[in-house]
């Protein structure tokens, strides 16, 4: 992702920023206290108050850490390629600026993929946390299971549970994959995770060693944005793979177009609903399941004028 630099750091770590001053110096100390210590830290600044940026300006004095200035964009994709520009690293670990790293983490991951000589990317379990760092109760519960190999069905189904702060990947890959989409709202996190996955197998760290805050500000709290932004990911990702896999990300493209027609429904959003059913008929078309659960969807909601439900009644009926 960029120009060969002087720095000799094996581990670029990329940590994209908006103000959260409380949470971004644990971030940053959490990367000091890394037992692997040979890393350089790239900060790129979103255009963050005076507070915060006299805070980075500080940390400028360790030759180590380089810091991004931007102008402000809400766009992370955009803030994280433009820190990726300025990565020399053999790795490219990411970091969020309110989330935690145990002090092992890039150790082990490093030692891990150097065992593992065909992954060039890997990711750790992690744990949720509240503003104090303490883990959410429901933790307890949350279901984990660890995928690693080539996962690239289990991205696509969503099925395999990958945190951003959890990723290091060798930068020869991410540059391969092309870096962060800057065109979706939502979601491109995961659609880096569909193609780093499709250009290689990853090994797993199956150890807590991420500690990630429960959204505060989240870029995914517009939630129709995130199922357009998937849909998309899984469109352009047709065109990398083979006939088998593109089947694979039509029918999870049907998935999504149906989920996101039944929230529609939830809410009485009738049009927006019809709109989706109708924009996802040129790839849905041949699945049984996109007729059943539309027609299911608008018998529910009352959406289907009364003589074509008395008809369909009396069809199912046989009279």
């Amino acid at each position: 992702m960029g120009a060969e630099h002087a720095s000799t750091a094996i581990v670029s770590v990329v940590l994209p920023t908006f103000n959260r001053l409380r949470f971004l110096r644990p971030a940053i100390e959490s990367v000091y206290a890394q037992t692997f210590a040979d890393w350089e830290l790239i900060i790129a600044d979103d255009g963050s108050d005076l507070e915060t940026k006299q805070y980075l300006q500080s940390l400028t004095d360790d030759p180590r850490v380089k810091v991004v200035w931007l102008r402000h964009t809400g766009r992370p994709s955009m803030v994280r390629n433009a820190a990726l520009l300025k990565a020399a690293g053999e790795y490219v670990a990411f970091l969020d600026s309110d989330d935690l790293w145990a002090t092992r983490k890039l150790e082990r991951q490093i030692e891990t993929l150097r065992a593992r000589v065909s992954c060039r990317w890997s990711y750790t379990a992690f744990l949720r946390v509240d503003g104090s760092g303490n883990p959410l109760p429901e933790e307890a519960q949350r279901p984990w299971v660890p995928h690693e190999g080539d996962i690239f069905e289990q991205v696509v189904r969503g099925r395999a549970s990958i945190r951003t702060p959890s990723v290091l990947a060798t930068r020869q890959l991410i540059a391969q994959a092309g870096g962060f989409n800057e065109g979706l709202l939502s979601g491109e996190d995961y659609d880096l995770w569909l193609r780093l996955a499709f250009y290689s197998e990853v090994a797993i760290v199956d150890e807590p060693l991420v500690y990630v805050r429960r959204d505060h500000d989240s870029h995914t709290s517009d939630w129709q944005s995130a199922f357009v932004s998937w849909d998309s990911s899984l469109s352009r990702s047709q065109q990398l793979v083979d006939a088998g896999r593109r089947s694979l990300l039509r029918e999870e493209r049907m998935r999504n177009a149906l989920k996101l027609a039944a929230i529609y429904a939830e809410l009485g959003a009738q049009g927006r609903m019809l709109r989706v059913f109708w924009e996802s008929l040129p790839y849905s078309w041949p699945y049984p399941q996109w007729w059943l659960s539309g027609l299911k969807t608008a018998l529910l909601r009352g959406y289907l004028p009364r003589r074509l439900l008395e008809f369909y009644w009396k069809r199912r009926r046989g009279a």
